[in-house]
């Protein structure tokens, strides 16, 4: 099963290579716009590869997630209600694992959002099961979403050219990332660099969430509500 996923993987991190230069930091996204176009036959291949993520997603669904050891290992362990996930500001597939039907694609629209079709992926259990598999509805959603996203970009510049200004005063933004949540602030002094700037992200919000997940239940079930958080340091350090 570690071995299907990986090789799949590949897949995704080339295109994100011939797209950005780059196979996981991509620095493609710049003030004014993206680094550099589409390259030729992009739209196609990205179609053709989310079709077949999703096929294989079936496939691991026989394998691994319908598979009576990892039910029985994820089932009901690590829980975390309804109430304990909002009080504790959870956000992302943490959130939405304990049936909470939020996304900031969908309460605040950004971008293109308003003009795409998705669903909010929700789980009622609360579990390490609900988490993993809210992930696993999203990224049949993200298969979704980047089809109609490749026949959806319109044509002209990719970028604007005039220099960019941060304008004096402060601003405060937020969007859906893949583990949930990210906030940005922004102090602008008039300069073409802001003079503060400040990201919030999924790990760092889900931080307040991992004791009370782990907290009363054997060690043994640790890996598996740890790794339903999907808590990722590197990222919460920011």
């Amino acid at each position: 099963m570690f071995m299907w996923p990986l090789g799949d993987r590949e897949l995704i991190v080339d295109l994100q290579e011939k797209l950005t230069g780059a196979r996981i930091t991509h620095s493609y996204i710049v003030p004014g716009g993206v680094r550099r176009d589409l390259p030729q036959g992009m739209k196609e291949e990205a179609i053709k590869r989310t079709q077949y993520l999703e096929k294989r997603l079936e496939e691991y669904d026989k394998i691994f997630f319908e598979n009576p050891i990892f039910t029985a290992r994820a089932k009901g362990v690590g829980k975390l209600s309804r109430d304990e996930a909002v009080k504790l500001g959870a956000v992302g597939p943490a959130l939405r694992g304990s049936g909470v039907d939020y996304d900031v694609r969908k309460d605040e629209p950004y971008a293109a959002y308003p003009e795409l079709d998705f669903n909010v992926c929700t789980r009622q259990e609360g579990d390490s099961y609900a988490r993993s598999m809210a992930r696993i509805d999203e990224i049949r959603e993200s298969c979704k979403l980047i089809r109609q996203i490749v026949q959806k970009i319109p044509p002209g510049p990719f970028r604007r050219k005039a220099p960019i200004v941060v304008p004096r005063g402060e601003s405060y933004s937020r969007v859906e990332s893949a583990r949930g949540e990210c906030s940005v602030y922004l102090i602008g002094d008039g300069g073409d660099k802001p003079y503060r700037l400040r990201f919030i992200t999924g790990s760092y919000r889900n931080m307040a969430i991992i004791a009370p997940v782990l907290i009363g239940g054997h060690m043994a079930d640790m890996p598996t509500a740890w790794w339903s958080i999907d808590y990722w340091p590197v990222e919460a350090d920011r």
